[in-house]
């Protein structure tokens, strides 16, 4: 068993059929294996950010939104508190030296930090780990 960190954009393409990915698919595949995973704290918020986005559009229901969460909250991951201090300096840094939001500038900090894989659907992201010689899960 091992540990990656995962984003939302993985989770989510699960939810729509339309975002399917052989990345994703990885990822289901590790969980089923026993691997665990690690997030930023704030990791359910954005997932369900875009669930409630996707139900304003008419993309997706609320039962299938209740379904999903329920599913999502059964995962082995285990959020991470990052402090203000790491915030302001390290994931700011990371933000800036790539042009990265401050959250995915927290996965890569959080993928940085442990020595290990990330997963993730993000463009930017993948750059950004790319060019920090970060592993993607899609990958191994």
């Amino acid at each position: 068993m091992s540990q990656f960190v995962v984003d939302a954009s993985i989770v989510l393409a699960w939810c729509f059929p339309d975002e399917h990915s052989q990345a994703a698919q990885v990822v289901v595949e590790r969980f089923k294996r026993g691997d665990t995973a690690i997030a930023p704290a704030f990791w359910p918020h954005e997932i369900l950010n875009a669930l409630l986005s996707a139900e304003r559009r008419k993309r997706i229901s609320t039962s299938l939104t209740q379904v999903f969460l329920r599913d999502v909250a059964a995962l082995p991951v285990a959020l991470e508190a990052i402090n203000s201090d790491t915030v302001f300096d390290r994931t700011q840094l990371i933000s800036r030296k790539h042009g990265l939001t401050a959250y995915d500038a927290a996965y890569l900090n959080l993928a940085l930090e442990g020595g290990l894989p990330l997963a993730t659907l993000d463009d930017d992201l993948i750059r950004a780990a790319n060019q920090e010689k970060v592993v993607l899960v899609s990958y191994l």
